[in-house]
């Protein structure tokens, strides 16, 4: 599938910082004559434990999507925490439905289109880094926000803005506008705790309940054919 692994690269290259900069701390205690084994006590032990969260972070599971008729799936895997109605005019065009994911940073961070279809928007938008926690970060936070023109399971638009956090700083887009996607298919990567809305037709319902936890790719958030 488009963009497997790509997830892992992410982390081979945060690992490799990781091995950079306690190299050169070693190297800088060894100078001021710290013995051999508290150095090595020192980077080791740390990097151990960096490395494994590191992994366990960036796991990038491939998303079972179901089958049948009018199906949105979710964007993210987290915890349902905001479903409501607002106004979303760049992808949306006016009124629509949210339902927004909190990730935690024991989430998968991966985020998976929800529907089949071109992308028509990837636009970045500069903001706060308050806690994905507040819901004032769903509208205040640094953001990217991803359109689809879908082919399934309605013709229409459906909308998914990608939120920074007080520790998630990096959103990595992984489609550029025009591409196609196919439902489920990996499209971004948000590194450490965050947010993640999806933004629905208010003709589609919505099938998931606050506070339930949903699997991106998975889960089916909304029926909707247009």
């Amino acid at each position: 599938m488009k963009h497997a692994g790509k997830a892992m690269q992410s982390a081979v290259k945060l690992l490799t910082l990781a091995v950079v900069i306690l190299g050169v701390l070693a190297v800088g205690l060894r100078l001021v004559g710290v013995p051999l084994g508290w150095t090595l006590g020192a980077v080791l032990g740390p990097f151990v434990l960096f490395a494994v969260f590191t992994l366990y972070f960036f796991r990038d599971p491939t998303a079972k999507v179901p089958s049948g008729r009018g199906l949105v799936v979710a964007p993210a895997h987290g915890k349902v925490d905001i479903i409501d109605e607002i106004d979303e005019p760049a992808v949306m065009g006016g009124r629509c439905r949210r339902v927004s994911i909190f990730l935690s940073v024991f989430d998968v961070h991966v985020q998976q289109a929800p529907v089949s279809g071109r992308v028509m928007l990837v636009q970045h938008n500069p903001g706060k880094f308050l806690n994905a926690l507040k819901a004032e970060s769903a509208t205040e936070n640094e953001n990217v926000l991803i359109g689809y023109d879908a082919t399934e399971p309605g013709k229409g638009r459906i909308g998914m803005r990608l939120l920074a956090g007080l520790i998630a700083r990096r959103i990595i887009p992984w489609v550029k506008p025009g591409d196609e996607v196919a439902k489920g298919e990996r499209v971004s990567l948000i590194q450490f705790g965050s947010r993640v809305d999806i933004y629905l037709p208010l003709a589609a319902s919505v099938e998931v309940k606050m506070g339930q936890r949903v699997v991106g790719g998975e889960t089916i958030v909304s029926r909707w054919e247009a």
